[in-house]
């Protein structure tokens, strides 16, 4: 037996194994679609993780500088993609085994909150990426205090009195009794649980109005921001960027017209034109680029660009329209 270690030191540890192993293959399964069952690491193929990345960019809350320098830094974000994966792999596994629990709890509470700021806007049907977020916070939160119970590493190295566990130290890096009082423990229980809680509702009501007021999910259907609209030497310009919409699925511009200042059509292009734009009429800011495409130009979700059409009118534009598939609309008055 475990000196001055009491068995029921571990029964709520025990009693977290399913919620351990669960919340351990989320992140480690990460790590296998994107290495083992697919590559999703590399920037050349479809699905690469860091145009993932870039959706979260238009909405996300506090984050957002940090996920727009690196989707402009696209060698950087391919690093910071592969240390992502590799620290949800182990953090994930050492989850599922029991390794230094309270430590990698601590690292799953870090990557959910991440997840949470970045991307709890996102999500078609169920809030999908606000769930995840905050119900991983949460797990880390709860598995932080806990630590491993009996069916664990940290619990294999303290019976087995190695040397690392005779270290005051691991008791809060790994599992087994920590140093608290009571009332040092109730009081750390009960702030953590209310501060979770409050996040829990601010989140909610600002990426969904999910507390009061009225409810609503910008992942439904695709919204376009069109900034900087001029004419120059025969072009027509403007910046285009995709800010809402489901981020599996594009946006797709049919037609992009232009206005006189009698609300007159004066010059359009048509799909025909829009999917045979050529690369120096495009000019994408970010990983997730603005393409043509078969029918259509296609606007991937958190993508920017700006955009250069020739101008074939003599009378002056006074604003333009973008018009999706799906009949949706979009227009700016020209600067």
């Amino acid at each position: 037996m475990i000196k001055n270690i009491k068995e029921t030191a571990f029964e709520a540890g025990t009693l977290t194994l399913v919620l351990r192993w669960v919340i351990g293959w989320t992140y480690f399964s990460a790590f296998w679609r994107r290495i083992v069952l697919e590559n999703k690491l590399n920037p050349e193929e479809a699905g690469y993780i860091g145009e993932k990345f870039n959706h979260f960019l238009p909405n996300a809350l506090g984050i957002k500088p940090i996920i727009e320098y690196l989707v402009t830094h696209p060698e950087t974000l391919w690093y910071a993609m592969v240390i992502f994966t590799i620290i949800e792999a182990l953090v994930g596994l050492m989850i599922i085994l029991g390794l230094f629990t309270r430590l990698m709890a601590f690292g799953v509470f870090n990557l959910a909150l991440g997840i949470l700021l970045g991307s709890g806007w996102l999500g078609t049907t169920c809030l999908d990426e606000w769930q995840i977020g905050v119900l991983g916070v949460a797990s880390g939160f709860v598995l932080m205090l806990t630590g491993s119970g009996k069916y664990s590493v940290d619990y294999y190295l303290l019976k087995k009195q190695h040397p690392l566990t005779q270290k005051k130290s691991f008791a809060y890096v790994g599992s087994g009794i920590l140093s608290w009082t009571a009332k040092t423990k109730n009081k750390i229980i009960l702030t953590g649980s209310i501060c979770i809680t409050v996040l829990t509702l601010f989140t909610n009501q600002y990426f969904h109005g999910g507390v009061f007021g009225t409810l609503h999910n910008k992942s439904v259907k695709p919204k376009l921001e069109i900034s900087n609209v001029y004419t120059r030497e025969g072009y027509l310009n403007f910046t285009v960027m995709r800010v809402e919409g489901a981020d599996v699925y594009g946006s797709f511009l049919i037609e992009i017209a232009a206005y006189n200042e009698n609300n007159e059509k004066i010059e359009e292009w048509s799909m025909q034109e829009l999917r045979t734009l050529k690369p120096h009429q495009i000019q994408n800011f970010y990983v997730a680029k603005i393409v043509p495409h078969k029918n259509s130009l296609l606007l991937p979700l958190g993508a920017k660009a700006s955009i250069s059409l020739p101008i074939t009118t003599q009378e002056n534009i006074a604003r333009i329209q973008l018009t999706d598939i799906s009949g949706l609309e979009w227009s700016s008055l020209i600067e």
